[in-house]
């Protein structure tokens, strides 16, 4: 299983981001490049079978967290609430 390091520019709200595996010969090399670039390390290392899988931990992340988030605040609940409600009705799940 290899290791990602993932690194986010900031204030993208991890939209632009990239990845670079740890076991690489050029990691080093790589992240010096991407700080020098205005990136940030982003979260933990992730660790996955492929770069697929290592993506998809990577956003799922921050989605999870967001949903609470957004959620745990009754303005926000109710507009959410209102707006699956909404896409249920006309039937786009």
């Amino acid at each position: 299983m290899a290791k990602y390091q993932f690194f986010c520019k900031p204030d993208s709200k991890q939209k632009s981001f990239t990845f670079v595996e740890m076991g690489s010969a050029s990691f080093s090399a790589e992240k010096q490049q991407l700080l020098e670039m205005g990136f940030e390390v982003e979260g933990d290392v992730i660790y996955a079978d492929s770069k697929e899988e290592a993506v998809e931990k990577f956003k799922s992340n921050f989605l999870a967290p967001l949903d609470d988030y957004t959620n745990s605040h009754p303005v926000t609940a109710v507009v959410t609430f209102i707006f699956e409600t909404l896409k249920t009705i006309r039937g786009k799940k």
